[in-house]
Parts: C-alpha cells; structure tokens; sequence
C-alpha cells in the first residue's frame, strides 16, 4: 500500500461528498421557489444516509463484487462488506485498502440519484421518492457500475471508457430525470407563470462547492496521488472554465446579457462532459470538449425544452444526461494512449475507441430510461408518487416536512 494513494483518495471522498451535501443541496436549493427549497435539502440530505447504508448492505457487491457470469451483476459475497477490509483490491486499486476504493465509491452511488432532484422538483411526494431512489439505485444505478467499472463487466469487456462516471453517473441519471418528468407531468402553472429562482447566490454557493468536489470526482479516480491524477485535475479546472466562459458568451449574444445563472450551469456542463474524458484526453482537447458542451446543453436547455415543453424543473436532463452524452462520445473522439497508457485512442488519433463509445452512450441510457419507467410505474401504482394539488400549491415544505425555511417576524 502506499500512503500518499490512501490519503488522496480519502481527501477526494470527502470531497464528493461536498458534492451532495451541501454543494447539490444548494445549488438545486436555489433554483426551486422559496415554498420548496427544504424539500431539496431534505431529499439531498437523506439520499446520504439511506444510499450509504444501502451501498454497505449490498449495493457495493452488486456493483463490484465477483461477477455472476455474462457481466451483467455482481455477486452478494461482498455484502455487509465481507472480504473487504484493509488490504488493496489488485482488481481496482493496487494501492489503496480495499474499504477506502468502496467509500470512494460510496459517494458516487450517492451522488448519482440525487442528480434526478432537478427534474421531479416541487411535485414528488417525499415517501414515494424515498422508495423510488431506494429501488432506482439498485436496480439500474448498481448494474451500470458493473457494466462498466466491475471486473468482468460486458461494457468494461467491451473495451468502454469511462475515467469518472459521464455515463455511469450522468447520463443514467439525467435520461432517468427526463422519464420521471414525463411521468410526473407539469407543475401547477408550468409555462403560465414565472417560475424564478427564489435564492440565486445559493444556486451560485452550490455551483462553486461541485466545481470545487469534482477535483476528487475525477481526479480523484486515477485512485493514487500520481501524474493521471494532476492530467484529471487540470482537464477537470480547464473544460470547467471554457463552458463556462462560453455558455456566459452564448447568453450575452442570444439574450443581450451574460447572468450569472448561465455561467454557473455553463461550468457545471463542463464538469458533466469532462467526467467521463478527464483522464484520457489533454488539456487543450478538454478545452474544447468544455466548449462544444456549452453549446450542445443552451441548445437542449434554452430551445428544446422549450419547444418541447416537458418540465425539467432545474435541467437535470439539459445538462446531465446531453452532458454526459456527449463527454462519453468525446472519449471516443479525443483519448490518447500518450495521456494513459491504460485507455486507448480515439477517432482523431487514429484508434478505434468511438466504436465502444458510441454503444455505451446508446445501450446505458436506454438501460437507465427503460428501468426508470417500470420503478416508477411500480411506485406510483402502490403510493401515488405525486403530491396532491392543494400539497403543491401550498409547497413541499410544509405539506411534506412540516417547516419552512424562511418566517417573517411580525
């Protein structure tokens, strides 16, 4: 084992979990309207608690333990953590105890349904999405981490890169976000009245804490405190800053000013498409991945769902399912042997590597979208998954939690 590596990697568990609580808690909080932002807390605040035990008890088993046969799921013998103490895993990591790889990934099973909020926001009952999140991590977050990142995987077979999780994690859950919202339907008054953000500086305090946790998202995944890890760190900061910067350009030519709201989910689009790249392309290629996905999610955020008209309240399909789309395919496109000897290179490097690409950016998604319906459908026959009118009228806060986040002194 090697220090250094352990206490990387346990730094950069601490910072996905900033990524949850409180960095996705706020930004997502910021967005909704003042009569609903405890129901987004509260949502992100017990997906951590119920997620990790559920990883512990037996998600990391089905994602990570001894494949079944086909690839398709891991076995239950590392449930409740049996045989995972520690000493390293040669299987994922080399360097690092075997529980710290699994509590790194803990945080990316946490993480991955909480990125749904954004698009059943101000409409789902709290019970409804509780069960829904229990069994949606289960049954499609868990075999799509197998499929790509668990030793015997068909999609890790297959020859998929994924460094950090652009289909595993955002792709899954943003096309997952675009079947709940249909499934959900509109908010009472969707494209009638004005549906602000009632605390942007949260949006922006939420927007600023991802961009700082996804340096252990991503370059936190190289599992050591080594050179693919400073490549992950600088593709991660680099992409980041060109979305941003050109979502912020977009805005001020489309709409005659630049906001801060646009620059914020510009940079977060940037961290999406990069996720998946960050340890297999070069800085400059980072670059452009970071641009082209700010063009790629104002398109799908800006003017299709407009024309579309679903209620993706906070973007969560705009940004992370076309975000992780398309950084997935990126792969494809941009990766280099020369940047880690263990992946492979792509289309503009004279390899072969779009090929597995562009069947892991079709097949997950739908796998994802496909489940998604059939939980739902599940859920809402035995519990009726949305809030009651006069519930979404008077807000989530009260009717769900019985608080509000904001009183007025008389």
């Amino acid at each position: 084992m090697n220090t250094g590596d352990t206490a990387w990697v346990l730094m950069s568990t601490v910072l996905v979990f900033a990524m949850t609580i409180p960095g996705l808690a706020f930004f997502y909080g910021g967005l909704v309207r003042r009569k609903n932002v405890l129901s987004i807390l509260m949502q992100c605040f017990i997906i951590m608690c119920v997620i990790s035990l559920q990883w512990v008890l037996f998600g990391y088993s089905l994602s990570f333990g001894p494949d079944t046969g086909q690839g398709i799921i891991g076995s239950l013998k590392w449930a409740g953590l049996q045989f995972v103490g520690g000493q390293p895993n040669g299987d994922y990591a080399a360097t690092i105890p075997h529980s710290v790889f699994m509590i790194f990934q803990c945080m990316f099973a946490v993480i991955t349904p909480a990125l749904m909020i954004g698009a059943l926001a101000e409409r789902m009952k709290f019970s409804a999405f509780l069960v829904f999140t229990i069994l949606w991590a289960t049954f499609v977050y868990d075999p799509l981490a197998h499929w790509v990142w668990g030793t015997g995987g068909w999609m890790r077979n297959l020859g998929g890169l994924d460094f950090a999780g652009g289909i595993v994690v955002h792709a899954s859950s943003g096309v997952s976000a675009l079947v709940l919202c249909l499934l959900l339907g509109k908010r009472l008054g969707y494209q009638k009245t004005p549906f602000r953000p009632h605390n942007l500086p949260f949006t922006v305090l939420g927007g600023a804490l991802l961009w700082f946790g996804w340096f252990g998202f991503n370059a936190g995944s190289a599992l050591g405190a080594n050179d693919l890890a400073a490549n992950a760190f600088i593709t991660t900061h680099v992409a980041t800053a060109a979305a941003g910067l050109t979502w912020a350009l977009i805005e001020w030519q489309h709409q005659g000013k630049p906001t801060i709201l646009g620059t914020v989910t510009g940079a977060v689009a940037g961290l999406v498409a990069i996720t998946p790249a960050c340890g297999f392309v070069n800085p400059m290629n980072a670059i452009f991945i970071g641009i082209i996905v700010a063009f790629i999610c104002y398109l799908a955020v800006a003017v299709i769902k407009a024309k579309l008209g679903y209620d993706d309240a906070l973007d969560a399909f705009g940004v992370h399912g076309v975000g992780g789309i398309w950084g997935t395919i990126a792969v494809g496109l941009f990766a280099e042997k020369a940047v880690n000897s263990a992946g492979a290179n792509g289309l503009f490097f004279g390899g072969s590597q779009l090929w597995p690409q562009l069947i892991m950016a079709v097949v997950a998604p739908l796998f994802a979208g496909v489940m998604t319906f059939i939980i739902y459908k599940l859920v809402d026959a035995v519990m009726c998954a949305r809030v009651k009118e006069k519930d979404e009228t008077i807000g989530l806060d009260l009717t769900q939690q019985s608080e509000a986040a904001y009183t007025v002194i008389e």
